[in-house]
């Protein structure tokens, strides 16, 4: 059986739509909640249903046979567009683990890594195969290898590359936060340090405060827990333990 962390695999399905953008994936209407709730619901409504509201049952996502998806076959310049991250969360809650394609928009890119939503970088004739290997569902099964860095559907195996940050991350289970609190023991001595050489910038804000006669907004107190008098500075990254 593989590591779940080290292969993603399942049902693919093929959405062959250059420039695809992040207003398609996750329309402005579905950004009004408060939290990441019901995000699947909007993703790609307008293609999965119409003006009336009624699905479209010749859309692929929408297809009983495609209904567990887990990676999809893009055109180039996938996530183009605003930097919205709730494209991201609306495919991964849609139960998108990964997408393969030619090119990603830059800042989609990057939410969807540090989120966990590997994306596969791959030539457009590859993307092609890959899309023809799986034009039915009944061969529809792609794996993504992270040690081996191969795509693999039953016709062919494809290489492709990821930054070492980035395919750790995904190894080790991590998101953006997880990865950079691996190094927490460094980032705290490195505050420790901060702290020692320059003792006159140390809980600068609250003391500035202080001196004004006045009291630091709820706010900033919440926000920056390390200002409080009396309190100790856990870094960039602290964390109540």
């Amino acid at each position: 059986m593989h590591d779940k962390h080290q292969v993603i695999e399942g049902l693919a399905a093929s959405i062959p739509l250059a420039n695809l953008d992040t207003d398609q994936i996750m329309p402005k209407q579905f950004l009004r909640g408060i939290d990441k709730a019901g995000l699947d619901k909007g993703l790609l409504y307008d293609m999965r249903f119409d003006e009336a509201g009624r699905q479209r049952e010749t859309f692929i996502l929408n297809r009983p046979d495609y209904a567990r998806t887990r990676i999809l076959l893009a055109g180039p310049n996938f996530g183009c567009g605003s930097s919205r991250e709730h494209a991201v969360w609306g495919l991964q809650q849609f139960g998108i683990r990964a997408i393969i394609a030619p090119s990603f928009g830059e800042i989609f890119y990057s939410n969807a890594m540090n989120n966990r939503l590997l994306l596969v970088m791959a030539s457009e004739p590859d993307v092609r195969a890959l899309m023809d290997d799986v034009s039915v569902p009944e061969r529809g099964h792609i794996a993504i290898d992270l040690k081996t860095m191969r795509v693999r559907s039953g016709k062919r195996e494809i290489a492709f590359d990821l930054s070492p940050r980035h395919r750790g991350m995904f190894i080790q289970g991590q998101d953006l936060i997880g990865a950079s609190l691996a190094h927490r023991e460094a980032i705290e001595a490195f505050a420790a340090r901060h702290w020692q050489t320059h003792p006159w910038l140390k809980n600068v804000a609250s003391l500035t405060f202080e001196r004004l006669g006045a009291s630091a907004p709820a706010s900033f107190a919440a926000a920056c827990p390390s200002s409080a008098p009396g309190s100790t500075p856990t870094g960039a990254m602290g964390r109540a333990r």
